[in-house]
């Protein structure tokens, strides 16, 4: 299913860095009118001038992922000044590292708020517009951490699971009301972003990613693809391929591998 033609005006959550900053770049690059969400000004100013330069608009929007009025609001004022959202993505996150036990409830609740329930608090926005009209792309950007945890990143692991069961329930019950919207995961790899510098860590090394380690432009490339095809879900990069079928066929081998892995897969001097 092409939908190519369709995406006009597009919503991307994060967007002030990273993956959502290319994405939104490469929506603008084809000519789309894009909601930029993110809680910086300063990354969002430079993702918007970004989008101008190269033949799009860009409506900047400075919202929490973890405040749901926000959300609602950031949605409709999209709908008012932009026009009808063809495709919302959801793609906000936030991460701490670090073993469990070191961790606090609090940084829990964090990595919860933004990385789990920001997925929900997008999607529902998005939804109020997009049911009534019975059309429109609601993309999720999760992870092969969805499928296969790794150590020393649980609460971020627990929430893109989380985002995964939420979105698989929610297709079914779009299915049975017979709707048109429709709902995507693309599951990324390692990607090269401001994460590894921005985000807690515990440890007293650099985190880093674990290779193969892909550009957010190669990403952002991918998630245009998801957009025109709408798949059910989108396994990028040959790693996140690997990971998943891994945690399918042999789950207890991964688990030793990645115990024996320790701390040194995630960080770096």
């Amino acid at each position: 299913m092409t939908r190519r033609d369709v995406i006009e005006t597009v919503v991307v959550t994060g967007a002030s860095a990273g993956v959502g900053r290319a994405i939104a770049v490469a929506f603008g690059r084809r000519g789309c009118k894009v909601g930029l969400i993110a809680r910086g000004r300063e990354g969002l100013d430079s993702t918007r001038r970004e989008i101008i330069r190269l033949g799009g608009e860009a409506l900047l929007i400075e919202a929490d992922v973890a405040d749901a009025k926000a959300m609602f609001d950031a949605a409709a004022r999209v709908e008012s000044e932009f026009g009808p959202i063809d495709l919302w993505v959801n793609n906000a996150m936030v991460t701490v590292y670090g073993a469990s036990i070191d961790l606090t409830p609090d940084e829990f609740h964090q990595v919860t708020k933004v990385s789990y329930l920001g997925q929900v608090h997008g999607t529902l926005a998005a939804l109020r517009h997009m049911r009534p009209r019975n059309r429109g792309a609601i993309i999720s950007i999760g992870s092969a951490l969805a499928y296969r945890s790794i150590p020393f990143q649980a609460p971020y692991c627990a929430a893109k699971a989380a985002t995964r069961g939420f979105i698989d329930s929610l297709r079914s019950e779009l299915m049975n009301e017979n709707s048109a919207v429709t709902l995507t995961m693309v599951h990324l790899p390692a990607v090269n972003t401001p994460q590894f510098d921005w985000a807690r860590n515990k440890f007293d090394r650099k985190a880093a990613p674990v290779p193969p380690i892909y550009q957010p432009e190669a990403i952002a490339e991918a998630v245009v693809r998801a957009a025109e095809r709408a798949p059910r879900e989108y396994w990028v990069g040959s790693s996140a391929v690997k990971a998943i079928v891994a945690q399918m066929l042999m789950p207890s081998v991964a688990d030793r591998i990645l115990a024996r892995a320790g701390i040194d897969n995630e960080t770096s001097d």
